[in-house]
């Protein structure tokens, strides 16, 4: 069974799928070894990691398939979504970034209507009209074909355009034959259920944490969604962990609960590496 039809049958079964955000190698090993059956390669996450920098379309669809092969490599055996962001463009880049991210690894590409270039200056993420949307995923879509893959289509348009705007696309987006579909800062609880039902049984993907509305996992499985995820969980906790080593470093000393050089070495595959290298000294 390939990577695709993997993540289709994951999707048919019962409970909520929870992909730890990863932008490295490292941290898809560590998921990898912890028993995720996925990972989401999140664009901001990539941004933090490569630029030291916002999410604010800084990122290249070149940098982002860079990415992708680093994560696939390193947990190759690990289904991987990946942030395809507004596509990079026209329908035609659209359709590259989802061939190139496929190759690169990815079973699932989320692709969202987001206008770009962005706006420099803007109180909302402003989103293309709506038929270009629908010829954005329908783009993506036929691009998918060629590889199974899934896509994972996504509106921002309820802050800057209304409810009504954005289930609408939603229903057009299934329409199209979208795999996954999400509706980007929901208000309260009631827009979740009333996006699920636009959505008319096609899986449901949402932010846990940082949101508008936060949930639980048990919160969201109840509420219907099927696939779910905190963007910044694991980039929290790696930023805070680097600054408390960094005080450390300053105080002469090594940061309290710190790795042992044994236990870094078993994690990044030192002894694998020795195994099979003794084959060719």
């Amino acid at each position: 069974m390939n990577a695709p039809d993997r993540l289709r049958k994951l999707l048919a079964e019962p409970g909520l799928l929870v992909p730890p955000v990863v932008w490295d190698g490292l941290g898809a090993r560590l998921a990898e070894a912890a028993g995720f059956p996925m990972i989401f390669q999140s664009g901001a996450c990539v941004a933090a990691g490569r630029l030291g920098g916002p999410d604010l379309d800084y990122i290249s669809m070149s940098e982002m398939a860079q990415s992708l092969e680093m994560i696939h490599a390193a947990a190759p055996n690990t289904l991987l979504l990946a942030d395809g962001d507004h596509g990079f463009g026209n329908a035609m880049n659209v359709q590259r970034a989802v061939r190139t991210f496929a190759q690169a690894g990815a079973c699932a590409v989320l692709i969202e209507d987001k206008e770009t270039p962005r706006p420099l200056v803007t109180a909302f993420k402003t989103c293309v009209p709506r038929e270009e949307a629908r010829l954005r995923i329908r783009a993506a879509i036929a691009a998918a074909k060629e590889s199974g893959t899934l896509i994972l289509a996504r509106t921002d348009a309820r802050r800057g355009y209304g409810l009504d705007e954005a289930l609408a696309r939603i229903a057009l987006f299934v329409e199209e034959g979208a795999d996954i579909v999400f509706f980007d800062s929901p208000a309260d609880r009631g827009e979740m259920r009333q996006a699920i039902a636009a959505a008319r049984g096609v899986p449901s993907f949402a932010v846990l944490s940082p949101a508008p509305v936060e949930l639980s996992q048990k919160e969201a499985a109840e509420l219907g969604f099927k696939m779910a995820v905190h963007p910044f969980g694991l980039l929290e906790g790696v930023v805070s962990a680097m600054k408390d080593g960094l005080a450390a470093l300053k105080q002469d000393g090594k940061r309290a609960g710190a790795l042992s050089s044994a236990e870094l070495q078993e994690i990044l595959g030192y002894r694998d590496y020795e195994r099979v290298a003794a084959r060719f000294t």
